[in-house]
């Protein structure tokens, strides 16, 4: 356990984390091994699945035709812990099981077991909620629970696995427990690189949240890291977000109470003070939008990308320039628009959208963010890209600033943003 924090039980929310020195904003307050991890079936196609590297080309397992690498040397030290998970995905293709099936299957395949309980928190530990949930909620994660006894099925026979399945603790052997166990866990959604396309369990699971954290978690290739967005003196309790929090009180609340079984009392929901924000300009005008995300996302689910587009510059020029560009809804089909431009190749579109974007981030993301940081990395990119290299270098420069504090100078996209921002000056200089 680092020497900076310690456990503690916090009224109210049960076990929590503070901190036992001060910890300055930026600062690397832990990173650990996650105790089990999978690639989001979302993401399955885009992403390393040992390095969790994002490759527009990889390397897809013959066998279960899911799992895909950066290249044949990733591929061969996946396969110690690939190859059971393989041989299930084979018996249910061309199902693919759910991102939790897939998880507690991982633990169940852990061997030797990994060690969290002289750490910070069991697994033991965790609490499933069952008694929390309604029936229809049981009902489902009995679904999931009979799917992943289907899922093993083949592996259970082998004498291995039986050992490796025993050596979990007596309340993760029972399927239903343990694919409850794995809903309750703090999986959070880490909003940048690889991390967004991770599940994960780990030993700062006991981490509780707030709608305006002082801490973010991502991840440096395999290793999960918490770091400090703001000062934090002893005895503050150390806090991330469970869920995006671009988003409306009544909405970050419903889903902290139908996902984790509690109501956030945090002085971001309990002031409220950003709704109006975030709701600004003509109701009819808004409504049009906030009716019209489900079938957005709906075709970017399907990336039908030109329908996209196509939907969300008809639906912003029906808005008009009367809505704000900080209200969320028209927030949220801009980013979508953007994110249908660059996959088109329309850079100038795309530039068009993603300036648009920025002040409302730079004013709904006070403290420093991956989710703020990776925004302004996009748009400078098509900056460069489109040669409006003066430009591209002040966004590098804001993205920077924010990624030091968020992801720490040695990792992989702050040293992009620094490789970024000199080759920027090399072109200025050139041209001079």
């Amino acid at each position: 356990m680092p020497p900076t924090v310690e456990r503690f039980v916090c009224p109210g929310k049960g076990n929590g984390l503070r901190a036992t020195a001060r910890i300055s904003r930026g600062q690397l307050v832990t990173s650990a091994e996650p105790l089990a991890s999978c690639v989001s079936g979302k993401r399955a196609r885009e992403v390393c699945h040992h390095c969790f590297t994002r490759q527009e080309t990889l390397l897809r397992c013959s066998q279960c035709k899911m799992a895909r690498y950066c290249n044949a040397a990733c591929q061969k030290q996946a396969w110690y812990g690939h190859k059971r998970e393989c041989k299930c995905l084979r018996r249910l293709l061309p199902r693919i099981p759910t991102d939790s099936v897939r998880l507690a299957a991982r633990l169940r395949f852990l061997n030797p077991p990994k060690t969290v309980g002289n750490e910070l928190y069991t697994l033991e530990e965790h609490e499933s909620n069952l008694n929390l949930m309604s029936e229809q909620k049981k009902q489902g994660l009995s679904q999931l629970a009979s799917m992943l006894e289907l899922y093993v099925q083949q592996e259970e026979d082998s004498d291995l696995t039986q050992e490796v399945t025993s050596a979990l603790p007596t309340s993760c052997r029972d399927p239903l427990s343990l694919i409850a166990k794995v809903g309750e866990m703090n999986i959070k959604p880490i909003l940048l690189s690889v991390a967004q396309d991770k599940k994960h369990i780990e030993v700062l699971s006991l981490l509780n949240h707030d709608c305006r954290p002082n801490c973010v978690m991502v991840f440096e290739g395999e290793r999960l890291q918490l770091r400090a967005v703001q000062d934090i003196r002893p005895k503050d309790e150390l806090t991330i977000s469970y869920i995006e929090t671009l988003s409306l009180t009544e909405e970050r609340q419903k889903q902290l109470q139908e996902q984790y079984h509690f109501i956030c009392h945090c002085q971001r929901c309990s002031s409220k003070k950003e709704e109006g924000f975030m709701l600004s300009g003509k109701e009819e005008k808004w409504q049009q939008l906030k009716v019209a995300l489900p079938r957005l996302e709906g075709l970017k689910t399907e990336s039908n990308w030109p329908a996209l587009l196509e939907s969300c510059c008809n639906l912003l020029s029906a808005a008009g320039a009367e809505l704000p560009d900080e209200n969320l809804y028209k927030l949220r089909v801009t980013d979508m628009a953007l994110d249908a431009a660059v996959q088109l190749g329309q850079w100038e579109e795309a530039l068009r959208y993603g300036m648009k974007t920025l002040p409302a981030y730079r004013f709904f993301y006070p403290d420093p963010h991956p989710v703020h940081g990776v925004q302004l990395m996009r748009v400078g990119k098509l900056q460069h890209y489109l040669e409006h290299l003066e430009d591209a270098l002040d966004t590098f420069k804001e993205a920077f600033t924010i990624m030091r504090m968020t992801h720490g100078d040695g990792h992989p996209l702050t040293s992009d943003l620094r490789m970024k921002m000199e080759e920027c000056r090399l072109e200025m200089s050139g041209r001079h």
